[in-house]
């Protein structure tokens, strides 16, 4: 009995089969074929389809047997604990687009296999607290690379409720997750919207009144080119000395380029770390004033988030400051129109990098004021919306947390 219902206690091992994820060689992958889900493209519970993997069709009947479905919860077996977003076990659900798509190694696909087990509240459990709580515990290794052994998860207990039971705890928590994802779709949208309208007004040149004004040289009458370093301050980060305690676990908001590149929108409410006031004093972190452009520099180069207040970063920053208020919108969306030029200015033979020095030398050519102003006004308000949207997210997701392990454990009735 469990708060009044009835629950029988299983393992998972007991009513689930686990399917392993295949390994391939990198001569295997080709430019179209059978998507590939890798431990990597495991992002905000889904799957990430921008930077899937393939291999040959041909190969299908060798490698099926790691063929996901539809509802399939996966675990990512190896991982940091230094992010929560590429941590070891965390879960990740097979929604409808991905089913036919094979599992990489590194991760394992959890099914039912048992009349007792409602798929869909299999992957409820695979994130629920009692379950991520198992896993942070049962992984093996070093901090930044952890392992969890597929016995572990077979051996994870669980009561579970009768299927009917199960089955009303997902339809609860499936509204939420509908609001989320709806959210989610908006947020894209407006995010495109912004990108396209850039490209309109400032690559093909479509901007109001454009038909009036005679181009030379690919450049509008009026419009001028200059270096970056003349439109905004470029301030780098830096990293407290992880040898000193004191430096840590403070409330000063610190950001590493993971938090942006699992980020899924433009808009960014938290770092995953925080640093003390002494930790910020005494490295060369600095703090950068809300609405900052933050764009990644080193490794994953050319992702970029704002925020709403004042922040600072690592190393692995140029953090952008117009000198004025008004060129802020077109300047973000200028740079992240022009992300490959950027990634081929980033030098490195460990990993690519662009220097501030490099940065700063770029070329940008600056519309008549008037035509920025309008598409500030505009992109402005896009962000905003943005904005709420993921603020809204963030509140349904903490309900829906919230309320996963009360209707689990039987503490609310359905």
């Amino acid at each position: 009995m469990d708060g009044g219902r009835i629950t029988v206690l299983y393992t998972i091992g007991d009513i689930c089969e686990l399917i392993n994820g295949g390994a391939w060689k990198q001569s295997e992958y080709v430019k179209e074929g059978i998507p590939v889900v890798q431990v990597n493209n495991m992002k905000h519970g889904t799957i990430d389809t921008s930077d899937l993997k393939f291999i040959s069709s041909s190969s299908y009947d060798h490698y099926k047997a790691h063929t996901l479905k539809e509802h399939d919860l996966i675990i990512a077996t190896v991982g940091s604990h230094a992010t929560q977003a590429s941590a070891a076990g965390r879960a990740t659900i097979v929604k409808s687009f991905a089913e036919g798509m094979l599992l990489n190694q590194n991760a394992v696909a959890i099914r039912s296999k048992s009349n007792a087990l409602d798929q869909r509240y299999l992957g409820l459990l695979g994130s629920s607290p009692k379950f991520q709580s198992y896993l942070s515990t049962a992984g093996r290794g070093a901090a930044n690379q952890v392992r969890i052994a597929l016995s572990s998860i077979r051996q994870f207990k669980c009561d579970l409720p009768s299927v009917r039971v199960q089955q009303r705890i997902v339809e609860t928590i499936s509204a939420y997750d509908d609001l989320i994802e709806n959210n989610r779709r908006r947020i894209s949208l407006l995010e495109d919207a912004a990108r396209l309208l850039y490209r309109e007004w400032f690559v093909r040149l479509r901007f109001p009144g454009h038909e009036h004004v005679r181009i030379t040289d690919g450049v509008p009458e009026g419009w001028e080119r200059k270096n970056i370093c003349d439109v905004c301050e470029t301030v780098g980060g830096g990293t407290p000395s992880t040898k000193v305690p004191d430096y840590w676990d403070g409330n000063v908001t610190w950001l590493v380029p993971t938090d942006v590149t699992n980020n899924d929108c433009l808009i960014l409410l938290d770092s995953e770390r925080k640093i003390s006031e002494k930790g910020l004093r005494e490295s060369s972190a600095r703090m950068v004033p809300a609405r900052t452009i933050l764009m990644t520099s080193r490794a994953s180069v050319g992702y970029f988030a704002l925020m709403d207040f004042d922040v600072c970063t690592n190393q692995g920053f140029i953090n952008i400051i117009p000198y004025q208020e008004d060129l802020r919108m077109y300047l973000l969306f200028n740079l992240m129109n022009r992300v490959s030029e950027i990634r081929g200015n980033a030098k490195g033979s460990t990993y690519p990098e662009i220097s501030k020095g490099r940065f700063r030398e770029m070329e940008v050519v600056l519309p008549l004021r008037s035509i920025v102003d309008k598409f500030g006004k505009i992109a402005t308000e896009i962000i905003q919306q943005v904005r709420c949207l993921k603020k809204s997210n963030q509140r349904l997701q903490n309900a829906r947390d919230l309320l996963l392990p009360r209707l689990m454990n039987g503490e609310i009735a359905l």
